[in-house]
């Protein structure tokens, strides 16, 4: 058991509660120096290996020190002892000691620059606490101080009270009895990177707990294709440029009408970070109830500009569509495009190319007053339609730095795969990955890819 050494308290004479331990080897000196028996800022004390004095330089080991608030009411002060600092221990930590007499003072002392503070659980019952509640001065200083590593002190006697004040939030206690420098210096090291460690365990969780909330709401906002009744088979693909992310500024979408017609959009908002995302899905959904309402072609592009105008965060903002609704008969379709890449069509058995451009309009949000004509197409009876975002066709084509993928690459591309008897799904997934082979990585820009087929039987 450490033996209690003869040691000086200097208070500040500014009065804020803050001691300094003292080497008996200096005290003297200490005493005839006004300046030291006045400084209102905790001092670093020496290491005691001996007697002497600790000449280690100041500059390095402040910037390592670790400030301890020591929360007891003992008048003599018995924790603030030189052997208690262990100012140069095996990590080379210095170890500040602050005192405070009681919870009011220590609640003043309880700065940002405090590192760990040691609790006395024989401390007074603060007020408002129940007088039969032991670790009411524990409770109070973790309400008090909640970014702070706490250490709980107890005398031997009281181990089970000791084991309980860990299990309510201190990071370790310490018996009185057997405390000594190497101990107190271990135990308060030891207690921040705890706190450390579990504040980012916290942090690490709740961002975990977001990044679950957030995808769960990116895959609520993807569509559901609403087909019921139809013959066509319906495939999607979705690649958000963004990191982590599972929207992006692309959508899509697919509805039959009671009428028997199916309407099928994609679309593209100017940018693919979240903000426009969100206007991607408000588009989305707009299109979707005005489909339902019975508008089409520059009707239904008209209303959805003024949706976008009134939701977008800047004029500069603008959006890429391409909207087709298919016949009931599945023949035929009317095509509208605004700004956005015509789609590809392939009958059975042959090969797939470009439907008409030359008569699309700009994109949503350009021009005030801009027309989308609709322009009929035949389909055939047995057909594939794929719809897709300019992210695929602006990829590269060997690498960075070589020439864009471009439409006439993507039908050669498209065509090779329904060569290799790809449909559906398939077809898209493998589209994508060429599409990012042939880059040299990941495509930068969205992509959504979208495939509706008929084979013909009903036709």
């Amino acid at each position: 058991m450490p033996v209690s050494v003869p040691r000086q308290r200097n208070v500040s004479a500014a009065g804020q509660g803050e001691t300094t331990a003292t080497d008996p080897a200096t005290a003297t000196a200490s005493s005839a120096t006004p300046s030291t028996a006045t400084s209102a800022s905790a001092v670093d004390a020496p290491a005691v290996p001996g007697a002497g004095t600790d000449t280690t330089p100041a500059p390095s080991a402040d910037r390592a020190a670790l400030t301890l608030l020591v929360v007891e009411d003992d008048p003599a002060g018995s924790l603030a002892v030189p052997e208690l600092l262990d100012a140069a221990g095996a990590a080379g930590t210095r170890i500040r000691i602050r005192t405070a007499r009681n919870l009011t003072e220590a609640e003043r002392l309880l700065t940002d620059d405090v590192h760990c503070v040691l609790v006395d659980l024989a401390l007074p019952v603060p007020r408002g606490a129940a007088d039969d509640d032991p670790l009411a001065p524990l409770r109070h200083v973790l309400r008090l101080a909640p970014r702070h590593a706490v250490l709980a002190l107890a005398p031997s006697a009281d181990a089970g009270l000791a084991a309980e004040a860990v299990r309510v939030g201190a990071q370790d206690h310490l018996f009185r009895e057997e405390l000594d420098g190497r101990l107190l210096s271990r135990a308060v090291r030891y207690a921040v990177e705890r706190k450390r460690n579990d504040a980012a365990k916290a942090k690490l969780a709740e961002s975990r707990l977001r990044a679950q909330e957030n995808a769960r709401l990116e895959r609520g906002l993807l569509p559901t294709p609403l087909l019921e009744g139809s013959d066509l088979r319906f495939a999607a693909s979705y690649r958000p440029g963004r990191s982590r992310a599972l929207l992006g500024g692309d959508f899509y979408d697919v509805v039959r009408t009671p009428d028997g017609t199916v309407h099928a959009m994609i679309g593209d908002v100017c940018g693919h970070g979240p903000d426009e995302a969100a206007l991607g899905v408000e588009l989305r959904i707009a299109w979707r109830a005005l489909t339902f309402a019975g508008l089409c072609g520059d009707e239904l592009l008209s209303t959805l500009q003024r949706v976008l105008e009134h939701e977008r965060e800047s004029e500069e903002i603008f959006a890429t569509l391409c909207t087709v609704d298919i016949a009931p008969d599945g023949r035929r379709a009317g095509l509208c495009l605004a700004g956005h890449p015509a789609p590809l069509v392939a009958q059975h058995g042959g090969t797939a190319r470009l439907l008409p451009y030359e008569d699309g309009g700009p994109a949503l949000g350009l021009l005030p007053h801009a027309r989308w004509p609709r322009r009929q197409v035949e389909l055939g009876g047995a057909w594939s339609l794929l719809l897709y975002t300019d992210g695929l066709i602006e990829g590269r084509t060997a690498g960075p730095g070589s020439p864009r993928l471009g439409q006439d690459g993507m039908v050669g591309m498209i065509n090779r795969q329904l060569t290799g008897g790809l449909r559906g799904e398939a077809l898209l997934e493998a589209a994508m990955a060429e599409a990012r082979s042939l880059n040299g990585g990941e495509l930068t820009d969205d992509v959504a890819l979208l495939a509706l087929e008929r084979d013909g039987v009903r036709g």
